[in-house]
């Protein structure tokens, strides 16, 4: 039997995967106790949960329904979890742009340090702007060790790849990729990000952005860097 928090994060899951949209019908306590096999009082703790969040919202005499959402980014791990269970790489009005990709010297010493390599180093970068209903909100930057050119020739392409990069690696490598715990940051905004995202900062102003790091690693070290960053005041989800 599910508890209260597992049923929340199956609706939650939903929401985010597009299965229910702002504006549709949550199921009646009633539905929903009976689609779980549980009590009211489940089902209605777990509604809390979502309604805390800004996920649902109930109105008297018009039930409980998915509530317009905020400006959130959600992080690259959590599009790649929902890419497993979905089979899909972008939410429902999601798309991505600016793709870009290249061998260049890494000039990033805290970069350079969490790939393990040299500074100025040659490393693969690929680069792209996620947007939510046409509107920027996340500046993704992945930093690759050169070593997986070899493997992956496909990370020079500036188009977006068919499959992640990783499970073509694994494919061909044999060899299981993990990742470090997610870690969060904070840092000045480059003007290029900030031209990214679509913000308009006097010259003279400076901002931070919440940047979101995530490293990956194999048997022989780590192998990618990937970064999000987000606009100045901006939030942002992981999905369970």
């Amino acid at each position: 039997m599910l508890g209260y928090a597992e049923i929340a994060t199956h609706f939650r899951r939903q929401i985010a995967d597009g299965e229910l949209n702002p504006g549709d019908a949550m199921p009646s306590y009633k539905e929903a106790a009976e689609e779980f096999g549980v009590n009211r009082t489940t089902i209605i703790r777990a509604y809390d949960i979502l309604k805390s969040e800004g996920l649902i919202v109930s109105r008297p005499g018009k039930g409980t329904t998915v509530a317009a959402q905020p400006e959130v980014a959600v992080t690259g791990v959590a599009r790649l979890k929902r890419l497993a269970r979905t089979g899909k790489p972008y939410a429902p009005g999601e798309t991505s742009t600016d793709h870009w990709a290249g061998v260049r010297s890494l000039a990033d010493p805290i970069l350079a340090d969490l790939l393990d390599v040299e500074p100025h180093d040659e490393v693969v970068i690929r680069r792209r702007v996620h947007r939510q209903d046409d509107k920027p909100s996340t500046v993704a930057l992945s930093v690759i060790h050169i070593r997986a050119l070899g493997d992956v020739p496909e990370l020079l392409s500036g188009e977006p790849l068919e499959r992640w990069w990783q499970d073509i690696y694994k494919e061909r490598t044999g060899r299981d990729v993990t990742k470090s715990p997610e870690r969060r940051t904070a840092r000045l905004i480059s003007n290029d990000e900030l031209n990214a995202l679509g913000v308009d900062l006097p010259p003279e102003a400076a901002a931070a952005a919440l940047v979101v790091v995530n490293v990956f690693h194999d048997e022989d070290g780590p192998l990618e860097v990937w970064e999000d960053v987000y606009p100045p005041g901006a939030w942002q989800v992981d999905e369970e």
